[in-house]
């Protein structure tokens, strides 16, 4: 796989980092105490909701303490020549500002590859965790990233949900959690990071079905004839089983498919020039 291309992005212009990393998972050890957002890119140089994607790293900003001074535009033609530099055609990047150095931008790509037909036809299978928690759930920050990587995750597990003492089940590692259940599509309205695949789904979900922003319950689990979860990279991705039971009957259902169909079709509706 090709290497991470990463630069600094300083009041004085971009600057090398001083590391190597084989993918932005394995980039994030080497990153500051900070706060971040991730996302990728359409066409090279098309994005997605990256205006919500920077007003949610302002309000991160603001919900630890840090004195970020975001310069847009400044941003987004230091993303667009790193882009360029990187040659990778479309790429999945991100954006971290350090707790200790809010001026400075660590700007990161890989080349993107959206999720496999295969999972999207088959679905994936998750299970819950009531042993990690979010110190500032609203906030994406970095201990979080870091935190997550030393959860065993077994294989053949697409992605861990996080439960509270509750037993309520709020949200996966990196996507937001739904599952219809009483002809209702259920999500968790608090204790979250409010994702930007989300307001999307938000955005389409009403002409497909009714939305209640309450978590579900694990013990519904057995009566959920649905469930999926979302990212910016990914999209809906739907979940076929939860901690070895299957949901519904154990395929995607109808109405995540549908769901993903209209959120593709937000997409390419939606798409601006970075």
């Amino acid at each position: 796989m090709s290497p991470v291309y990463s630069k600094i992005l300083t009041p004085q212009g971009l600057i090398p980092v001083d590391y190597q990393a084989a993918s932005l998972v394995d980039a994030a050890q080497y990153e500051p105490d900070g706060i971040y957002t991730i996302t990728n890119t359409y066409n090279t140089f098309q994005t997605l909701k990256l205006a919500a994607h920077l007003d949610r790293l302002e309000d991160s900003a603001r919900r630890e303490g840090i004195p970020l001074q975001l310069d847009r535009p400044r941003l987004k033609a230091a993303l667009r020549q790193i882009i360029t530099q990187a040659d990778y055609g479309d790429v999945r990047f991100r954006v971290t500002v350090p707790r200790e150095q809010p001026d400075h931008f660590i700007l990161s790509v890989e080349p993107f590859t959206p999720p496999s037909s295969r999972i999207i036809e088959s679905g994936v299978r998750c299970i819950t965790t009531a042993e990690v928690h979010r110190r500032n759930p609203a906030a994406k920050t970095n201990d979080w990233a870091q935190d997550r990587q030393s959860f065993h995750i077994p294989e053949g597990i697409y992605e861990v949900l996080l439960t509270n003492p509750e037993g309520e089940i709020l949200e996966g590692f990196g996507s937001n959690f739904y599952a219809i259940l009483d002809h209702q599509l259920r999500t968790a309205g608090e204790d979250i990071l409010p994702g930007i695949a989300q307001q999307i789904v938000f955005a389409v979900a009403p002409g497909i079905i009714s939305i209640q922003q309450t978590a579900i319950q694990i013990t519904d689990l057995a009566q959920v004839s649905e469930a999926f979860l979302t990212s910016s990279s990914r999209g809906v991705i739907p979940i076929i089983e939860i901690d070895r039971l299957p949901i519904g009957t154990g395929q995607p259902g109808s109405i995540a498919r549908s769901l993903r169909r209209a959120y593709d079709q937000w997409v390419t509706e939606h798409l601006e020039d970075l």
